[in-house]
């Protein structure tokens, strides 16, 4: 395949990194498809006398007139892209995965070599890269020290593969370690979307509480502009920018003083409506899913503290409404993380946190700034709201033995809580029967290319 023909829209981001929209080289492009479909609504000629209307005409005007200019938005839904973001801090990764729709991946803190990733630093000074810089050499020295210990914890079993073995202690360590990595980290991610959903989901960004994730939405805009010309560059208006822009910076970080350990803080579940599906809840077999349409009985919310690395677990569940948090230092330093350390190195991490949270205070920045040199181990409110199904599939697919144990324990709460409420009504949920045992297994969850 030959793929250097192929004209991908690239933009370079200010961190060096990039933004690039994905060329496929179909003939029917994204646009030509988004109007085949529009024309097959609206006529039972077929699709063959549509594609004559498209060889004839093109999907130019077309989209350009019925898309952009008359707002008719289920066209939109038609036509796809996949944008690239390279070497964005984890914050920005969260901005665009902070989204209902988002369908996509991004690189994971297991498969990232840290000794010279770039870390995100927008106040720039000698300080603040010293912060950055610190908090990436106790990194990298936890792991060495993790690599050793984790082998006397969890010796190779009779029968193992030793490359699967080495793997998962190598996993285990990055989930260890990845505590003490800062939100400035960069990373790469990719985001599959159709074109009104990215448009809608601009138009919020580029009113983000952080410069770069405005940066990285305009940058996105051009380069979509650019690709499909006739999709994009929509009418702004005044009033609804304005709104976007007032809720953007005053309401979007999820903030609470005194949060509680962990809170069934709602229960709107109507159990009259419930007992119509008694049977299908008593019947579900294993890693099946609850049909949708028991989401009609109603809600419920959760409330716990969650450090802001497993936040960005359980953010890819899109079923379930979250809240965006801010990554604040005065919950205190996920306890796991420092468990996890050999006993002889506890101390000195205790230590080392201490004189890192005394320097991000000093730089006198920001809340929404100093994330950038908060480490993810750091605990912070978390609240999700969601229907029966789409909490009992995001409980039980976070409570096993593969899953970073701090949220486990939470996945966990949430099943024996919904357990608690709900099996008089017939609900059995499907658990791990040992979740925390470790499990080389582990070293298998990897993508690589064979040779």
């Amino acid at each position: 395949m030959d793929t250097k023909k192929l004209d991908q829209k690239e933009y370079s981001l200010p961190s060096n990194g990039k933004v690039v929209i994905l060329n496929t080289g179909a003939i029917i492009t994204p646009e030509a498809e988004a109007m085949l479909q529009a024309l097959h609504s609206r006529s039972i000629g077929g699709i063959k006398s549509h594609l004559k209307i498209l060889s004839e005409k093109g999907p130019e005007k077309f989209m350009s007139t019925y898309y952009v200019g008359y707002g008719h938005k289920s066209i939109g839904d038609c036509g796809t892209c996949t944008i690239f973001i390279e070497g964005v801090s984890m914050l920005v990764a969260k901005a665009i995965q902070d989204w209902p729709l988002y369908s996509g991946q991004e690189a994971s803190t297991r498969y990232i070599d840290f000794a010279e990733q770039v870390f995100i630093d927008p106040i720039n000074t000698e300080k603040s890269k010293s912060i950055l810089e610190k908090w990436r050499a106790f990194y990298l020295e936890g792991l060495e020290v993790l690599y050793v210990d984790l082998k006397k914890r969890f010796p190779l079993n009779l029968g193992e593969e030793e490359k699967t073995y080495d793997k998962a202690i190598k996993a285990r360590a990055f989930d260890i370690m990845r505590g003490f990595l800062p939100a400035g980290a960069s990373t790469n991610l990719a985001w599959h979307t159709n074109f009104r959903q990215a448009a809608d989901h601009l138009m919020r960004l580029r009113y983000h509480p952080l410069e770069e994730v405005r940066t990285v939405a305009e940058i996105i805009e051009t380069a979509l502009n650019e690709s499909f010309p006739s999709s994009f560059g929509h009418k702004r208006y005044d009033s609804m920018e304005e709104f976007n822009k007032g809720w953007m910076r005053g309401n979007y970080y999820y903030t609470e003083n005194k949060p509680e350990d962990f809170i069934l803080s709602r229960n709107d579940i109507d159990t009259v409506a419930l007992t119509k599906y008694k049977q299908t809840l008593q019947a579900r077999p294993a890693k099946t899913e609850l049909p949708k349409e028991m989401g009609e009985c109603g809600t419920l919310q959760y409330a716990f503290l969650l450090d802001f690395g497993s936040f960005r677990d359980i953010q890819r569940h899109r079923a379930i409404i979250q809240r965006m948090p801010l990554l604040v230092m005065s919950h205190g330093f996920g306890q796991w993380y420092i468990n996890e350390l050999p006993k002889n190195f506890q101390q000195k991490a205790l230590e080392f946190i201490k004189s890192q949270e005394e320097a991000v205070l000093a730089l006198e920045t920001t809340p929404e700034i100093a994330q950038y040199y908060t480490a993810m181990g750091y605990n912070i409110p978390n609240r999700i709201t969601g229907t029966l199904p789409a909490l009992v599939y995001m409980s039980e697919l976070r409570a096993t033995r593969f899953v970073h144990p701090t949220l486990r324990h939470r996945a966990m709460q949430i099943s024996q809580n919904l357990e608690k409420n709900f099996s008089q009504h017939g609900l059995v949920m499907h658990l791990d029967d040992d979740p925390d045992r470790f499990d080389i297994k582990r070293g298998e969850q990897d993508i690589v290319i064979k040779e």
